[in-house]
């Protein structure tokens, strides 16, 4: 087979794709300001330079923001692989001539998974970080599957050119930088895993330094195979057996997945209809479950919209005024009771009144609104949409994590969000070399851990987001499209790494640009704030002054100060149509155009 290929590419295109190895920055951990940027003609926000770069070379070469997508997505897998990769998922939103099309690249559970995959003997539920290190916790990869079946709707190129960037750099090496070198470090379940171990690590059990040049051979072979043949091999053939040995040979906790597994998920629809919803003067489009992420923050910013001071503005210091966080942290905190209730996968969850945009009616959000007052309600209760009963038990708090998030406009007006995950940074810390027997690969997720480790309290209902066998788990990933509510063109881009507070990330980046007329680099670095369904509002350090937590405080919330380390990635077309783009201080990345 000499490739999979979308729209014929023209040869011309094909023959100015070649990829060149840019030079690779210094990156720093932390915050670090970025400029902001502006292109003309086209951009590309994702979380690392060489990713970033890679898109930029694709749309060069004459390629659409899809085939940039790809491209961007295999660089980080090698440069990026705590965060996301080919043994992950991801959820991709296309805009094209005004039309929003989704691709849904979830993990899936083995059949044979059941609600108590995450339970001990005794039934007591593993521990989390136990549950996650383990073949227990490994999904079916979504990602390659999902971006084949986009490259053939919207793609241009031949799908062998746009593995080419992440190709060269697996050979020729790239410089670990502070950010991953730290992750690593940190990390003795990787140190513990076979290939993970003798590559991460030097003899003595260090992790590489920063600027150590990495090679990865293995992953070079296995993204060639799939460039050349398609993704085949990677779900029926000897990578797809390698994965499964890996999961399967887990020395612990085993894991689930068989061939079969791994055989049907090319089968599976990936093409689903997106959720846009009239909100701040736009048109914003978000993903359907299995993610969560839309429906909340679009509960978020429309019980704001029908409360007196929710479209308030900037204060003079430039940030949110405590007045406006309050009702910010109680609007937070009954999305977050109905997310809890009723959000899973929804071939195995019935929406609540038949439909999942019963929780976005106008109508619904006015009464949650209506409970509003002047002091904290400290935890929320789930409302019912169209006189919903109750059926679900609330899916309990647990973590989530490593995710990263990229926004893509094109030459032609055509623009991708996606953001994608392997879960847990650095996943369930199994690395599979694709059956090469070569240095390296790449990182299998943990993604399984997203389901509830409990199926239900004792004596209660089942949880709507218990393991099933086949079942996507819910997600907090927003991968998120502005559009004009007039003529549907582009308005922005946005999303964000953060697990569950992704919600927030996104709601935030939204607000800065369409609310408060921000620049997306001035959206992105405001500080950032997270509330769940609990009494807290979480600020991040250092951000806010004193007078601002004692405000909140007054008014009932339990105020705690940490890091909240997003990763938004945004474009967004200025007055003049020129795109305006801003990459997370808090992160590696950058926005590459012209």
């Amino acid at each position: 087979m000499t490739g999979v290929s979308g729209c014929e590419a023209a040869d011309e295109a094909v023959e100015r794709a070649g990829y060149q190895v840019p030079p690779q920055p210094e990156i720093s951990t932390g915050y670090t300001e970025k400029p902001g940027w502006t292109h003309q003609e086209w951009a590309v926000a994702a979380a690392h330079p060489l990713a970033a770069d890679a898109g930029h070379q694709i749309l060069e070469a004459g390629g659409t923001a899809v085939d940039a997508a790809i491209a961007v997505q295999m660089v980080l897998t090698l440069v990026e692989p705590q965060s996301s990769g080919i043994g992950g998922g991801a959820f991709l939103l296309h805009l094209e001539d005004g039309q929003v099309t989704a691709f849904n690249g979830r993990e899936t559970a083995p059949a044979a998974a059941d609600e108590d995959l995450f339970l001990d003997d005794d039934g007591e539920p593993l521990p989390f970080g136990d549950a996650v290190a383990s073949g227990r916790s490994v999904g079916v990869p979504g990602t390659l599957a999902m971006l084949q079946v986009a490259h053939l709707r919207h793609g241009r190129l031949n799908w062998a050119e746009l593995f080419q960037p992440a190709i060269i750099l697996a050979r020729e090496g790239f410089e670990i930088s502070p950010r991953l070198h730290a992750i690593v470090d940190g990390d003795d379940a990787l140190r513990r895993d076979p290939i993970g171990g003798a590559f991460w690590f030097d003899e003595e059990g260090n992790a590489h330094p920063p600027g150590h040049l990495l090679r990865n051979p293995a992953l070079a072979q296995v993204l060639e195979i799939v460039a050349e043949e398609g993704v085949e091999p990677f779900y029926r053939g000897h990578i797809a057996a390698d994965i499964v040995d890996r999961v399967q040979g887990h020395g612990e906790r085993p894991g689930l997945m068989v061939l079969e597994d791994l055989a049907a998920y090319p089968e599976l629809p990936v093409e689903v209809d997106p959720i846009c919803s009239p909100l701040l003067g736009a048109t914003v489009c978000g993903f359907p479950p299995p993610s969560s992420g839309h429906l909340a923050v679009a509960q978020i910013l429309g019980i704001l919209e029908a409360l007196e001071g929710g479209d308030a503005a900037l204060a003079e210091d430039g940030l949110p005024g405590p007045e406006w966080m309050h009702l910010y942290a109680e609007a937070s905190r009954l999305a977050w009771a109905d997310r809890d209730e009723y959000v899973g996968d929804p071939d195995f969850v019935a929406a609540p009144a038949g439909s999942w945009t019963s929780l976005l009616d106008e109508g619904y959000l006015a009464r949650r609104a209506e409970l509003v007052g002047d002091a904290s309600m400290g935890t929320a209760e789930p409302g019912q949409p169209g006189g919903t009963e109750l059926a679900w038990s609330p899916h309990p708090w647990q973590e989530e994590g490593g995710t990263s998030h990229l926004s893509i406009v094109d030459g032609e007006g055509r623009a991708v969000a996606m953001t994608m995950t392997i879960e847990q940074g650095l996943g369930s810390r199994i690395m599979s070399d694709g059956g090469t027997g070569l240095e390296g690969g790449f990182l299998l997720n943990n993604e399984l851990t997203d389901f509830a480790r409990v199926p239900a309290p004792v004596g209660e209902p089942r949880i709507a987001n218990r393991v099933e066998g086949g079942k996507r788990p819910r997600s907090s990933m927003s991968p998120t499209l502005v559009l004009d509510s007039g003529d549907g063109s582009f308005l922005a881009a946005t999303g964000s790494p953060g697990g569950a507070a992704i919600i927030h990330y996104t709601a935030q980046s939204l607000l800065g640009m369409l609310q408060w007329d921000l620049h997306p680099q001035a959206a992105t670095d405001l500080p950032n704030f997270a509330v769940y369904n609990s009494p807290a509002v979480l600020l991040e350090s250092g951000r806010f002054p004193t007078s601002f937590r004692e405000a909140l405080e007054a008014r009932g919330h339990d105020v705690r100060q940490q890091g909240l380390a997003s990763g938004v990635h945004s474009i967004m077309r200025g007055p003049d149509g020129w795109l305006l783009g801003g990459a997370d201080p808090r992160r590696e990345g950058i926005v590459a155009g012209r």
